[in-house]
This record gives structure tokens, C-alpha cells and sequence, in this order.
């Protein structure tokens, strides 16, 4: 009988799930603000971490709004805002984080897993966001290298690893920017060997001459190419900006 009652209540979880994702994929309507709230994660059990995020603030964040409102603005996109970032309670629990593995099924059931865990650790916002991020932290003194984040357009919601650091305070925007934008539907525009731009949609301006160094990152590229096999990782936002590709895919221009 119990066995029963788990399995009922397991293809209940996943169809509530499943109808969340239904319906993020139908209101990419950017007649409206998207909120996207981010939850703050101690991944590591660091002290020096929960110090970090015990003193973070909403005005940590505020130069993401000022962000995708000075980019949507450059593409005619006719709102003050087109996403509000919320912090949001942080999250004791630790999520799935993705399989090393590139097999397909392993991929769909942790993404299964994890809706499923977002679903269970979303805590109450003033303002029911459509998007949720968890920002997973670490220690910049014992991590020397961040994780690959991970986020979803199906459920709108991300695993993005940071450093709970202020002096990475900086770059970790624009990773969470990169992010918020998997979210909604954006490509990466980055080749996975190599990190290296992909020419023409990873460059922020393809058409320059002579064409290295690139004057900014492509937001979904993530790197500065600086020449046929140099990128360099953007110090802020004011170094990256959304591509044309990008924009189409997110529908802020329309497709060819």
C-alpha cells in the first residue's frame, strides 16, 4: 500500500512539474516584467561563506535590472524593466547538481529531479516569480575553479555557482545574467571544447575591422576574443552586451 501511495504521489509531483514547464514555455510575453528570484545557497558548509550571504542585499543585485533595461532598450523593447531581480530567503537544503555523464536519460531525469526539488525548496516571494535561481556559493579561498551552472528553460530555473566573495561580486553578475537568459530561451554561443567564441553570433561585433581584440563579450559567449584562439573572461556587465541571435531567440527581435 505504501508503495502505492509513494508512486501516486511521485506521478503527481511530476505532473505538477510538467505543467509548470507547460505553461513557462507559453508566457514569454515581454508585455509584462519577468521576476526572477534568487536564492542564495552555502554549497560548501563555508563560515566564511554564510557571513557572505548572511550580509548580501537587494541592491547587490539592482545592477542586473539596470542591465537588461539599458539592453532591451537597444532593441526598441518598449519596457522600464524587462526583468526584476528579487532576493530571496536562502536555501539550507542542497540540490541535485547535473550528471557527469552526457547519456540523454541521466540528463532528463535530473532535470526531473531538480524541477522537483525547486518545486519543494521555492520559498514565498512578495511577488510569485517566474523564474527561480539558485545561487550557489563558495569559498574563493578553497575553490579554484567554478562548476559549470546549469539552468533551464523548461521550469525556468538554474543552479549558477559563484564565489561567496565581494571582491567577485562583479563577475558573478555577469554569470547569473548568462543564466537568467538560459531561462528564456537564449543558446550558448560558446564552442564547449574550447570556451573560445563562436564567430559570427559570440562576437559582440563580427562585422569590426580588424576584428580582434573584440571591444565586449556576447553575453551567451561569455568571453572577449581577443584573438583566433584568445578570449578573455569580461571583468563586469558594462563589458558584455546581448547579440542579435541572442535577442532572437529571447524574442526581442524578431526571427528572419
Amino acid at each position: 500500500m505504501w508503495r502505492k501511495l509513494r508512486i501516486a504521489l511521485l506521478l503527481f509531483v511530476l505532473a505538477t512539474v510538467a505543467q509548470q514547464a507547460w505553461l513557462s514555455e507559453r508566457d514569454l510575453d515581454w508585455g509584462d516584467n519577468f521576476y526572477a528570484a534568487v536564492h542564495p545557497v552555502n554549497i560548501d558548509g563555508s563560515p566564511e561563506v554564510a557571513r557572505y550571504i548572511k550580509n548580501l542585499t537587494q541592491e547587490q543585485f539592482s545592477p542586473l535590472t539596470e542591465y537588461f533595461a539599458a539592453e532591451a532598450q537597444r532593441y526598441g523593447l518598449n519596457m522600464y524593466h524587462p526583468f526584476e531581480i528579487q532576493l530571496g530567503a536562502a536555501v539550507n537544503a542542497r540540490p541535485p547538481l547535473p550528471p557527469r555523464s552526457t547519456s540523454a536519460a541521466q540528463a532528463i531525469l535530473w532535470s526531473l529531479h531538480f524541477r522537483w526539488w525547486t518545486w519543494r525548496h521555492s520559498p514565498e516571494m512578495r511577488v510569485k516569480p517566474k523564474i527561480r535561481l539558485y545561487l550557489l556559493y563558495h569559498d574563493l579561498d578553497k575553490v579554484k575553479a567554478l562548476s559549470h551552472s546549469t539552468a533551464l528553460s523548461k521550469g525556468r530555473v538554474g543552479l549558477v555557482h559563484l564565489y561567496g566573495n565581494p571582491a567577485a561580486d562583479a563577475q558573478n553578475l555577469v554569470i547569473v545574467a548568462h543564466e537568467l537568459l538560459h531561462t528564456v530561451g537564449a543558446t550558448d554561443k560558446y564552442d564547449a571544447a574550447s570556451n573560445q567564441p563562436v564567430f559570427p553570433d559570440g562576437y559582440a561585433e563580427p562585422d569590426k575591422e580588424p576584428r580582434y581584440p573584440q571591444p565586449a563579450a556576447e553575453l551567451m559567449a561569455g568571453r572577449i576574443p581577443i584573438s583566433d584562439s584568445e578570449a578573455e573572461i569580461p571583468q563586469d556587465l558594462s563589458e558584455t552586451l546581448i547579440g542579435p541571435t541572442t535577442a532572437r531567440e529571447i524574442q526581442w527581435l524578431k526571427a528572419r
